[in-house]
């Protein structure tokens, strides 16, 4: 497992050229530095014959840098330095040599705060100890060692070396950014500039300033800090503002937009160690009784006691967030020590299993976790976010505590909003070809007899060829397009059946009904007007529900059930077996049919259990007088068994796969003259 930040690694693709920039710089700086000392960085004081008013500057310069600020404007640096001022004082009035070893003092202390790596911190002073020489050349050539004066000329010239030390600095540090990311340079270096020179400007423009206070007396290098830790304090409380911006006021946990702010740098992080980080959104169940009963005052100081409880024992590197009202997020990564997202959702649903005590009331606290993960789940923050909230609305459908992110969760994926567009547009019009039934033959067990067909689902797409009818409910089911493609199939399977009947065959039709058609009162309207304009019996038609739509909204569907069967149309309870509360659902609804999940019938022979729930479901259609109908009859034997235990009907590939209409009536055909 990687166990360090993307800043103090390699690029994979490249490490040779990454490392030998770096080494190349540090070379340079090495020797112009030597250069210098040798030709002539010495000031007329002498190199070490320095007055306090140095040590001062000196100390001054490291004292900046012990409480270092990220201030928002600043685009790549980790931090806003304060260093330069005092670097280019002691380089105009008591020489290069002292100016470089504050420096490089300055930089080291920097980067143990930050915790750079050796080879880092060696390239952060090699890039400003080459800044420096350069800014050296620019002041010496006009200069020539005099003493500073602050005379116009002299601050000219310190002007133009705090420029060439930036514009140095800027270049260096944009030409590895350049080979780390493979970006272009010159974007990098125009993307830094902008961020940055207002701040690098204004530290040269101090520097003139304690250059003239240091060469006149140390109390005036005193007082002269004064202008230049007011600039640093302005800097600091711009970055305190940005990190209350980025807080939640009522908890004091990361709001969305700093949540989003660290989840974007470990992905950048987890993308060049290859590693994962793991996005997790918790939704309290119930938070708006809490409210209302107690009153939000109390709702508010449950908040704060979930985040204290959060908050306690978080090891290092994990966020956590108060989105707004009952919703918290919490991101850890791989590097941080995260080896299992699901032991992250046990220990956030651990925290919530003692009451919390608001005075005199305790409150039980529940809650669902959705979890996604880096890169599997998402490559950005967005993704990210929307799959772990998905995953959390799954976690609340199946009552449990957490799920992980599965695409069959997400309902509105792009892959499926355009089939859903696709399929629309296929509906929209009742001639467009696309849509079609195929027809799979219902059995009668004794006699072998065909009793009716199973209308299928086809959906035939433009570019995807044949798609899974599965995805095609899923797809459709969360709206208004279900609607349509239910009234498709109950004309087409409508048409059909008038044609059978007309051709002389006694044939029932079964057809499957969705959740949102058995909720909406409207359905039975449609379906009478339907029936009473294709001219068939309603008795012909089976509609096959599930009990997952049953417990969807079950006082509606069952009103609705009710109106179909008044209707004359047959209901059959369909994958039953499936479900946990089929025997409330027989005694309640006008249920005319049973058919028995194909899971227990395929391996009915050699599964002693799937036998005896098979069998058993046999004595209770008898009992309950409905007729039985097992689905997945594969083979004789199975066939042979279902005919000892009484079953009415089968349906499966021992009698015929599905197909279409035209091969229906063929195998009708055949099928008669071998009866």
């Amino acid at each position: 497992m990687a166990t360090t930040l993307m800043r103090n690694t390699a690029p994979k693709e490249h490490p040779g050229r990454y490392y030998g920039f770096q080494a190349a710089v540090s070379a340079c700086a090495v020797i112009g530095a030597a250069v210098v000392c040798v030709v002539g960085g010495t000031a007329a004081t002498g190199t070490f014959d320095v007055p306090f008013a140095f040590w001062l500057t000196a100390g001054l310069a490291l004292v900046a840098e012990l409480r270092p600020t990220r201030w928002g404007g600043l685009w790549m640096s980790p931090i806003a330095s304060i260093y330069l001022v005092y670097v280019l004082a002691t380089m105009v009035t008591w020489g290069f040599l002292p100016a470089i070893i504050v420096q490089s003092a300055a930089i080291a202390l920097l980067c143990a705060q930050i915790r750079a790596t050796a080879w880092r911190t060696v390239f952060n002073a090699s890039q400003q100890g080459l800044a420096l020489v350069l800014a050296w050349f620019v002041w010496n050539a006009v200069a020539d060692g005099a003493v500073w004066t602050g005379g116009a000329a002299q601050m000219l010239t310190i002007f133009a070396a705090g420029t060439v030390w930036t514009l140095t600095s800027f270049a260096l540090v944009a030409g590895r950014q350049s080979l780390r990311t493979g970006a272009g340079w010159p974007g990098l270096f125009w993307q830094w500039f902008k961020s940055e020179w207002a701040l690098r400007a204004t530290q040269v423009a101090i520097a003139p300033i304690l250059a003239t206070a240091a060469m006149a007396s140390w109390w005036l290098v005193a007082a002269s800090a004064i202008p230049i830790f007011a600039v640093y304090r302005i800097l600091q409380t711009a970055a305190d503002r940005e990190r209350q911006a980025d807080r939640d006021p009522l908890t004091g946990l990361l709001n969305r937009k700093g949540f989003q702010q660290v989840v974007d740098a470990k992905i950048t992080d987890a993308t060049e160690t290859g590693t994962t980080v793991a996005v997790l959104i918790l939704d309290l169940d119930r938070f708006a009784d809490v409210n209302s009963a107690l009153g939000h005052e109390v709702g508010d100081q449950l908040l704060v006691e979930l985040a204290q409880r959060f908050r306690a024992d978080k090891p290092p590197g994990k966020a956590i967030a108060h989105l707004g009202g009952d919703e918290f997020a919490f991101t850890w990564s791989e590097l941080d020590g995260m080896t299992d997202p699901l032991e992250c959702a046990r220990e956030i649903r651990a925290r919530l299993d003692a009451p919390i005590v608001l005075g005199d009331a305790s409150v039980e606290v529940d809650g669902s976790v959705g979890i996604a993960v880096f890169p599997d789940d998402g490559p950005d923050f967005q993704t990210l976010f929307r799959h772990a909230d998905i995953a959390m609305y799954e976690s609340k459908q199946r009552a449990s505590s957490f799920a992980r992110y599965a695409p069959e969760f997400d309902h509105h994926s792009p892959e499926r909003l355009l089939l859903l567009g696709d399929l629309r547009r296929a509906l929209d019009h009742p001639d467009a070809p696309g849509v079609n039934l195929f027809y799979q033959p219902q059995v009668r067990i004794v006699d072998g007899e065909v009793i009716g067909a199973e209308a299928l689902l086809r959906y035939s797409h433009p570019e995807r060829g044949v798609v899974n009818p599965a995805e095609i409910i899923e797809t459709a089911e969360h709206s208004s397009v279900m609607r349509m493609l239910t009234e498709r199939v109950v004309d087409i399977a409508l048409r059909q059946l008038r044609s059978w009947n007309e051709a002389g065959y006694d044939l029932r039709m079964a057809v499957n009904v969705s959740v949102r058609d058995l909720q909406s009162p409207e359905f039975t309207d449609f379906l009478t007007g339907r029936i009473d304009a294709y001219g068939v019996d309603a008795a012909k038609l089976q509609l096959e529900i599930t009990e997952s739509a049953l417990m969807a909204d079950p006082r509606r569907v069952v009103v609705n059930v009710q109106r179909l069967s008044d209707l004359g149309v047959g209901i059959s309870l369909d994958d039953f077996g499936t479900g946990f509360s089929s025997m409330q659902h027989l005694r309640r609804l006008p249920v005319t049919e049973i058919k028995i999940d194909k899971s227990f019938v395929t391996t009915l022979i050699d599964d002693p259990d799937n036998a005896a729930i098979v069998s058993t479901t046999i004595d209770l259609g008898r009992a309950l007088d409905v007729e039985v109908v097992a689905e997945g009859v594969e083979d004789e034997k199975v066939r042979k068994q279902l005919e000892g235990w009484g079953c009415h009907a089968g349906q499966g590939w021992h009698f015929a796969k599905p197909m279409s209409a035209d091969a229906f009536e063929r195998w009708m055909a055949d099928h008669r003259r071998e009866q």
